[in-house]
């Protein structure tokens, strides 16, 4: 029998290269189709391993799943960013190559997040997702997220729906 391990940690700065190649596959994978092309890949580009060097050094809630000696997925977290809202943490982000779907990562990843907030005092969570992206709308749903708001986001010329999913329980040991 083989046995392949995987981890999840906080990102280290050797990490951004890695971090970059997964942000850029797992964007085009989820938003391909939904977000304006050009749009798509600007924001991609405003990523690259230097921004995630950086947000790295700043201390920034940065999580990494990795797998066979690879980096395979991330998720950032911090405080909620909009205080009108009854919840105390955000996961801004939280992205798999799209070969790791299915595998269980994307869960342990979400729950290692919340536990982290909750470590810093962030006991309920939000998360945002894109209305049109299904994928998402299902994996925050199967978690036991609830939709509490609607709101959309410019990109470029063409504005997106987003939904809200709310989590108030204590995060997942």
């Amino acid at each position: 029998m083989v046995e392949t391990a995987f981890s999840i940690r906080h990102a280290v700065p050797g990490d951004a290269e890695a971090i970059t190649r997964v942000h850029d596959i797992s964007w085009r994978y989820a938003y391909r189709g939904i977000m304006p092309g050009a749009e798509l890949e600007r924001m991609i580009a405003r990523r690259g391993p230097r921004w995630w060097e950086s947000a790295i050094m700043r201390g920034s809630g940065l999580l990494v799943v990795e797998f066979d000696h690879a980096i395979v997925g991330y998720a950032t977290y911090g405080r909620n960013r909009v205080p009108s809202m009854p919840y105390s943490g955000e996961i801004f982000e939280i992205y798999l190559l799209p070969e790791c779907h299915g595998l269980g990562f994307g869960r342990r990843l979400f729950n290692a997040a919340r536990n982290e907030l909750a470590e810093h005092g962030y006991l309920s969570t939000i998360v945002w997702a894109l209305a049109d992206n299904e994928k998402a709308l299902s994996f925050y749903r199967r978690l036991g997220g609830l939709p509490v708001r609607k709101a959309e986001e410019r990109f470029g010329n063409d504005k997106l729906a987003r939904v809200a999913f709310g989590f108030v329980s204590a995060p997942v040991r």
